[in-house]
């Protein structure tokens, strides 16, 4: 049996967005994601969890990371868990990422002062290699 590797993240970035462009033209951007939890606690106190994210996106999406995201910007992401190690000075150290599917930026653009919420950015998926969809035939159902 297959096992699902799904995250739903709603959050403000804690920094600027981190690009890379590597020989092929191919953009990583990377930016740290604050998720809040509010709770009370035995006392009746309210308090409130910070979690910080490590995000990587790739391709359209480090373009769009890097052209509109900014520290403070709240987004709306989907992605997958990946884990990885690297060791630093003789030390086996492990880090958790979160990789971009898609993301939709929920709050004001700084640059334009509009009140809009912005439209949902794509799937970074590059279909070019696929081809192209068949037109279903249509018909009455109504779903």
């Amino acid at each position: 049996m297959a096992g699902i590797n799904k995250v739903i993240l709603v959050g403000n970035l804690g920094n600027d967005p981190n690009v890379l462009t590597f020989e092929n033209g191919v953009k990583k951007a990377t930016f740290s994601l604050a998720t809040n939890e509010t709770y009370k606690d035995k006392e009746g106190n309210r308090v409130e969890q910070t979690e910080w994210h490590n995000i990587v996106v790739w391709r359209g999406l480090a373009e769009v990371a890097e052209k509109f995201l900014r520290k403070g910007s709240l987004i709306y992401l989907e992605g997958k868990i990946k884990t990885r190690s690297y060791e630093q000075n003789g030390i086996k150290k492990y880090i958790t990422e979160i990789f971009g599917d898609t993301f939709t930026m929920l709050g004001k653009m700084e640059s334009s002062g509009s009140s809009q919420y912005q439209p949902p950015i794509v799937p970074d998926k590059d279909d070019s290699d696929l081809p192209p969809p068949e037109h279903a035939p249509t018909d009455d159902l109504p779903f």
